[in-house]
């Protein structure tokens, strides 16, 4: 905000760098010297700040390599969507690489990668009632490591009217990229590598009728006793809904705790951060962490947060309280994400 230098982040260091232009294509980045291109997203549409190696032939960085269906940009309000979308995937993924977890194109792995389709509810002409009509509506959901995302989800009038419908405490774009990658590393992590019957144990037996599963939920109208046991009332729908809510909080919590850390957030002089001693803001030291220390550490976050909220007339930013079951959960995946990265 001082030099008014151009800034973009560097996916191998995982840094954001100021950049000095060397010509019209090149810059270099003053973090660590070396040369690189702007992503083509965002010399076209201003959408994406990641950099590829000047000596890459790619056009897009590691992000936008992911994508295989974006937004129809002759809509120009979908422009506007697609840069919030971008932003929450970059963000996600920057919390996958700095814990080491497998981020794999579907190029690359046909079987096992990833790959992101942003789409929206196709819409027609009824001549008959003057009206347009919505069909083919697009779900927000995995299948076998493409996630699609509905591009209504980034207009936050349509998302808040959502989360009022489906009575949630908590609906956030990113919070959906979290999700649904859960259902991804299940499949990596769980089902692929050997983890099926501790799973079981915890989260139950994911062999049950999904389908009927989710009618049964969408049915009941008393939720209540999902408070025992689950993150969410969703979670309490389906063991794969159960994990992917349990992940999905899981990643909000310690992103949340390196952020606050980064900035020197402090609650009665003590640093509150993943890391030992509290002074590492590195999630690549979560193999290190304690996941008692860490739960404490965001106990007194949250209160702090809320409380600020509060003060400013907002709801609290964490409308949860954990049942000692579903702090069971989190730490069965914080040790899936440790056991991996050790």
């Amino acid at each position: 905000m001082a030099c008014g230098r151009q800034l973009g982040f560097i996916q191998e260091d995982l840094q954001l760098s100021a950049l000095e232009p060397v010509d019209n294509r090149q810059w270099r980045s003053l973090s660590n010297g070396r040369y690189y291109r702007q992503c083509a997203n965002y010399r076209q549409y201003n959408i994406c700040n990641w950099l590829v190696p000047a000596e890459d032939g790619q056009a897009y960085c590691h992000s936008c390599r992911l994508n295989r269906i974006i937004p129809n940009l002759s809509e120009s309000q979908n422009i506007k969507l697609w840069y919030r979308i971008e932003t929450a995937k970059r963000r996600l993924l920057y919390t996958l690489y700095k814990l080491k977890l497998p981020v794999v194109d579907r190029k690359q792995d046909a079987q096992q990668g990833l790959a992101f389709k942003f789409m929206q509810d196709q819409a027609r002409y009824d001549e008959f009632s003057n009206t347009v009509m919505e069909v083919n509506q697009v779900m927000t959901g995995h299948h076998n490591g493409v996630i699609t995302i509905n591009i209504l989800e980034a207009e936050d009038s349509a998302r808040e009217q959502m989360r009022e419908q489906m009575n949630e405490g908590y609906r956030t774009l990113l919070g959906h990229f979290r999700h649904e990658i859960g259902h991804y590393y299940w499949m990596r992590l769980i089902r692929s590598g050997g983890k099926l019957e501790n799973f079981r144990e915890l989260f139950g037996d994911e062999r049950e009728d999904y389908k009927q599963a989710m009618r049964n939920y969408y049915r009941q109208k008393n939720l209540a006793a999902w408070q025992d046991g689950f993150i969410s009332a969703y979670a309490s729908a389906h063991p794969w809904e159960d994990w992917a809510e349990t992940w999905a909080h899981y990643l909000h919590m310690v992103d949340t705790l390196e952020t606050a850390n980064d900035i020197g957030f402090r609650i009665q002089n003590d640093p509150h951060a993943p890391g030992d001693e509290g002074g590492e803001s590195d999630l690549s030291s979560v193999k290190g962490m304690n996941f008692d220390a860490l739960m404490d550490d965001w106990a007194s976050l949250t209160i702090g947060l809320n409380a600020l909220n509060r003060s400013m007339g907002l709801p609290d930013a964490y409308p949860f309280i954990l049942s000692p079951r579903a702090m069971a959960k989190l730490r069965y995946v914080h040790h899936v994400i440790t056991d991996r990265q050790g």
